[in-house]
């Protein structure tokens, strides 16, 4: 190996190792709380989309719009009629080809009043939120609400603490109890250590407490919450349906591709050798 090739190598793996600490760093840094575990997302299953949809529509598209979204574009991926999708999803005066938006003003600097006034803030658009946040994340958001009298809102989420919305599906999941551990007497002298078991103890699924059962189970809401994870990640990248479809069919080619140039290989080079 040159002196030239050295160098490089030496350079690349130095941003690799330096690109990898940072990394591990600024996840080391991150506070946020995901105390129900992975998704477990099924963006490719059509059936589970379909349920996701149904109580996106249902339970969230009031107030969050999906605006690089069209209604056809759904009903394409999703199996459905326009029939369907008019009558059974759309709930604004939209036409079948048009975005899915939200009839919520968003009020702010002397407009009507809207989202600004009655939340703090107008309820973001979901469009691409499985990929800035993470489809985790937003799992462990919809599991971790719980209600606060002193929040305005009144309600808090173990996942993003002090949250400005309520819980749209509450009356699925039921009415949960935050559960506040007190440090156990002369824990003060433990110094970090009994902060830090503090601190797993306010993030994990016992820091909260069912007081008041919903209409679904504890099953049936972690599915629920699920496939409606599952439809937003959808949602970030309509074309991941097709993408790992194809995938497969990309993968073999290649390898057959591979297979035919090593024995062109070994045909040009059989005099050679």
């Amino acid at each position: 190996m040159t002196k030239f090739a050295q160098t490089l190598s030496k350079i690349f793996f130095g941003l690799v190792a330096a690109t990898g600490v940072m990394a591990t760093q600024a996840f080391a840094a991150s506070d946020v709380c995901l105390p129900f575990g992975d998704a477990q997302t099924s963006p490719t299953d059509v059936p589970t989309l379909q349920r996701g949809a149904k109580l996106y529509f249902n339970y969230c598209s009031s107030c969050h719009s999906i605006q690089y979204m069209r209604y056809s574009r759904i009903a394409q991926d999703l199996n459905l009629t326009e029939a369907q999708v008019m009558s059974s999803l759309a709930y604004t005066e939209a036409k079948f080809g048009d975005y899915v938006t939200n009839n919520m003003p968003q009020g702010g600097r002397g407009a009507a009043p809207g989202g600004t006034e009655w939340f703090g803030a107008p309820p973001p658009d979901l469009s691409l939120t499985a990929r800035s946040r993470g489809v985790d994340w937003i799992y462990n958001y919809l599991k971790g609400f719980y209600p606060d009298p002193s929040r305005p809102i009144g309600w808090n989420n173990l996942t993003f603490p002090n949250a400005s919305m309520p819980n749209p599906l509450w009356e699925l999941q039921g009415l949960q109890e935050h559960v506040v551990h007190e440090p156990k007497p002369g824990a003060a002298s433990a110094g970090a250590a009994n902060a830090g078991h503090a601190a797993d103890a306010a993030c994990s699924p016992a820091a909260l407490t069912l007081k008041t059962p919903g209409t679904r189970s504890a099953q049936q809401y972690d599915e629920d919450i699920q496939a409606l994870t599952s439809f937003i990640e959808y949602v970030g990248e309509p074309a991941i349906i097709q993408r790992e479809s194809l995938g497969v069919w990309v993968l073999l080619y290649l390898a057959g591709l591979t297979f035919l140039l090593w024995l062109l290989k070994n045909e040009f080079w059989k005099d050679v050798h």
